[in-house]
């Protein structure tokens, strides 16, 4: 089901986020903005979630609030994270209806999880039970050597405000909830929907219809992963064809895209031929699947290789809806480009910041600073049209490619504001 996203739309093999980890990644796709201009930098873990100053800046037009005020009926399933508390709720937010909790992550079943094989990482096991240990339907790992964290703790399911309790499988929740309100914009009214399963992040918990669907995997580990991302092209599929039995395919923009690459230590994910991963600025923690399909007015099939960025997702949409533009928008509209009534690149470059992390991609080149625990050299410059993996440091062979790319990164890192929360604040500049 997702792949026919790719087959019936766009794919975008350069497609990017504006951050490689959840929060600040999704403030940037929310605003079309830049996350570190209005100091949504750093992610928010567990208790901060609750923070009062910890949350989506309210100075920050959010897409719902722009689509609302074009007309449309927004909805919201699925995970926020953009805030935990009252004034940064998603009905605060421009969503006319919300059902998902608040904070990074949640637990597909409430405890004791029953009906599912759960994997669960554990900071340590008694001695002589190797790294992992069987009780009952829970597999306890060792080997990150941390624990899972207490996702649910102050963050409930939620319908609108109300704490729910939920039973059914939560990436199949979410998709039962999405296709509903669906059904219920069969009328001319518009609708937007934003729907963020929090599948396929920790913790891994799969029912046996889905893990039944792999015995050939024989890692456990391994099997609850792909049986969850089968979960989740299901679920996919099942919001595909509310949208076709609504009468919706041939008017209704659809974008799909990951908000960071895979950790994939904790996951099992791949994000090969890219190195590293989530929480990191190389290609593996910000290039990400990222899809597009409206019938009728996106070419099919069409495979599209300028770079783009999530932060592009606002403008398009908004023009897709005839809604004006508003001013300060990092992201372009890339209806256009996709057409062809544009050529060229929508971006002239892209940057990130993610605390000690710097990164310019120009062209094909991508010049990175990164600290000593994710790099042997704290500038390196890589041609990412014949080193897409960032095996090959270029730095020294072509100094004035770096003296360029950090010029410009130096005068975007100027506008940019300090983080809001956190401890991994950039350095000074010298």
């Amino acid at each position: 089901n997702i792949d026919s996203l790719a087959r019936n739309g766009v794919r975008f093999t350069n497609g990017y986020v504006s951050a490689p980890v959840c929060c600040p990644s999704r403030a940037g796709l929310m605003t079309g903005r830049y996350q570190t201009r209005f100091g949504h930098e750093l992610n928010a873990i567990g208790a901060q979630n609750l923070e009062p100053h910890v949350g989506l800046p309210l100075t920050e037009t959010t897409l719902a609030s722009a689509l609302k005020q074009a007309g449309y009926a927004t909805g919201m399933v699925g995970k926020w994270h953009l805030g935990g508390s009252e004034r940064f709720h998603p009905l605060q937010r421009g969503f006319d209806s919300f059902y998902g909790f608040l904070h990074e992550g949640h637990f597909f079943l409430p405890p004791p999880y029953p009906g599912a094989t759960s994997f669960l990482r554990t900071n340590a096991l008694p001695p002589d039970t190797g790294p992992r240990l069987t009780a009952g339907h829970i597999i306890w790992s060792s080997h990150l050597r941390h624990n899972e964290p207490p996702y649910d703790v102050n963050n409930p399911i939620l319908r609108g405000t109300q704490p729910i309790t939920e039973t059914d499988y939560l990436t199949d929740a979410f998709t039962r909830e999405a296709t509903a309100f669906i059904a219920k914009h069969e009328s001319n009214r518009p609708f937007f929907l934003y729907l963020p399963y929090n599948a396929v992040h920790s913790p891994l918990q799969a029912t046996p219809k889905y893990l039944d669907r792999f015995p050939h995997i024989a890692d456990i580990h391994r099997r609850i992963f792909a049986a969850m991302l089968s979960a989740l092209d299901d679920s996919i599929g099942a919001v595909l064809k509310q949208v076709r039995d609504a009468g919706h395919e041939q008017n209704t923009l659809i974008f799909f895209l990951s908000d960071n690459g895979g950790p994939t230590a904790e996951l099992t994910s791949s994000n090969k031929p890219l190195s590293g991963g989530k929480g990191a600025l190389l290609e593996g923690g910000i290039r990400v699947p990222f899809l597009a399909q409206w019938k009728g007015r996106l070419p099919a099939g069409k495979v599209y290789e300028q770079p783009v960025i999530s932060l592009d997702i606002f403008a398009t949409a908004l023009a897709a809806a005839g809604a004006k533009l508003p001013a300060k928008l990092d992201g372009v509209d890339l209806l256009p480009y996709l057409t062809g009534a544009k050529s060229g690149a929508p971006h002239d470059a892209l940057f990130w910041r993610y605390g000690p992390q710097l990164a310019v991609r120009r062209g094909d080149w991508k010049l990175v600073k990164l600290p000593p625990r994710l790099a042997s050299k704290p500038v390196q410059l890589f041609n990412l049209a014949t080193d897409v993996a960032e095996q090959h440091d270029l730095s020294e062979k072509e100094p004035a490619k770096v003296r360029e790319l950090e010029k410009l990164l130096s005068d975007w890192n100027a506008q940019q504001v300090p983080p809001l929360w956190g401890d991994a604040k950039p350095k000074a500049k010298k």
